[in-house]
């Protein structure tokens, strides 16, 4: 008897990019049977007009701090579970928001409510070796250290090394290269970067971050290029990244769907010189948290968050909605949120991304093909990440399903409210346990921590 058996579904066959009319069977885990299933199964779920998809990759996103959660809650990640994500790659942008070590202990022992696998975060490791001066240069006894704990880390299952170059100006270039020495050349990698500084920089922080690749002989992610890019060169930053992959470079990129960039009020994005950068002033800026929660700045509010409350997430209103579809519409960019909490405070994007491409982008403005968002979401990034079990809907796959209405789906969540649930996400099966169902949460506990090749 199966588990599970899906019927009535309108599968969506991702590499053919058509509308299969079929059930899915399931049993411990995996998808059993496709086509039309006659075995009996303990729990039927009716998927009549509805689409039945792989469960979302998000690619990019920033995991809990458990010195505010205290581990006694979810916060991003039942966000992701009710948008349709069923596996995450957290520890992005160079930062770790604790040890992977202790994120996987974590998830061990209660569950997650979506599948996690990590970078090792080089700004974090740079803490960890005592250079907390995000200005200064590490030494060559530090940079050593750091060889060690991505070695270390890698062992460990990490799926990479991430970089976060505008969060800290004293990296330098060859910083970055030395870091990766004791995983050189390892095909089975990744790395990813936040850009050097992006707008007018945005072509050289491109070039930078390919050398990066390069010299380091690993697989490289270009993160958010929506923020990095969508000031009036989008279609120049495309261009080159072609360049650069025709050139022998092995080059991915990320965006995500919102014409705002979200991160901490006192890190050096927002250094002198920045709203002359975006063509921007402090009115472009909004706060998320308490005591300034939904505040739009002026120059004193936005000093005084800078100078008192530093860890603040905030939201900058400086992109372009048009290169933001540009990017997403291009072969070489899949779909990832960047999306990050605190205390279920910060942007929309980690509540909305997925339903927002979706019913947005897809359906209502026709902006990008259907077929083509799906795939971004789904088979593109489980392909970046040497997914073996993962992205497609499939007889011996992994049982990561989202059921949703192409009908009614859209994201909710606002700048204002930014964990609101989507509407249209019917159902979430994970691991082959039913996570949502009815658009109601059942389980958030099915999530597994993937170590590398685990998956």
């Amino acid at each position: 008897m199966l588990d599970i058996k899906i019927v009535n579904g309108k599968i969506i066959d991702v590499l053919n990019k058509k509308i299969i009319e079929s059930d899915v069977g399931i049993k411990d885990g995996k998808i059993s049977d496709m086509g039309s299933v006659q075995y009996e199964a303990k729990r039927v779920i009716d998927a009549a007009g509805k689409c039945v998809s792989p469960g979302f990759i998000d690619i990019h996103m920033h995991e809990e701090d458990f010195s505010l959660t205290k581990k006694k809650e979810y916060d991003i990640s039942d966000a992701m579970l009710n948008m349709g994500v069923t596996t995450c790659v957290v520890g992005n942008c160079g930062n770790n928001r604790q040890s992977i070590e202790e994120l996987y202990d974590f998830i061990q022992e209660k569950g997650n409510p979506v599948n996690y696998m990590s970078y090792i975060g080089h700004n974090y490791l740079r803490n960890q070796v005592g250079n907390t001066d995000i200005h200064k240069e590490s030494s060559r006894g530090q940079i050593a250290r750091m060889q060690e704990l991505v070695a270390s880390a890698i062992d460990f299952g990490a799926v990479g090394l991430s970089y976060g170059l505008e969060y800290c100006p004293g990296i330098s270039t060859e910083e970055a290269i030395e870091v990766a020495k004791k995983i050189h050349s390892r095909k089975d990698l990744l790395l990813a970067a936040h850009y050097r500084k992006d707008s007018i920089y945005a072509l050289e922080s491109i070039k930078e971050m390919a050398e990066i690749g390069k010299e380091a002989g690993i697989p490289f992610q270009i993160s958010h290029l929506s923020s990095c890019s969508a000031f009036g060169n989008m279609a120049e930053a495309l261009r080159l990244i072609e360049e650069l992959i025709n050139s022998g470079i092995d080059l991915s990129v990320d965006a995500y769907p919102y014409a705002a960039f979200s991160t901490f009020i006192g890190s050096a994005v927002f250094d002198e010189g920045c709203f002359e950068l975006w063509n921007k002033s402090y009115d472009s800026i909004m706060l998320t948290e308490e005591p300034f929660k939904g505040m739009f700045c002026n120059r004193e509010l936005f000093e005084k968050a800078r100078r008192e409350y530093p860890k603040m997430l905030a939201v900058a209103y400086v992109m372009n909605e048009e290169e933001i579809i540009e990017a997403l519409n291009h072969p070489l960019v899949m779909v990832a949120s960047d999306g990050i909490y605190r205390n279920h405070s910060g942007h929309p994007r980690g509540a909305g991304t997925f339903p927002r491409v979706i019913g947005h982008y897809v359906r209502d403005k026709k902006e990008i093909d259907f077929f083509d968002a799906i795939y971004k979401m789904t088979y593109m990034p489980a392909k970046r990440l040497n997914l073996k079990r993962k992205g497609l809907l499939k007889e011996g796959l992994d049982a990561d399903i989202v059921i949703f209405d192409y009908n009614t789906i859209i994201d909710k969540a606002t700048f204002e409210d930014p964990q609101l649930r989507p509407e249209g996400i019917e159902a979430v099966i994970i691991d082959g346990k039913v996570a949502i169902e009815n658009g109601v949460t059942m389980n958030n506990t099915a999530g597994k921590f993937y170590k590398r090749g685990e998956a």
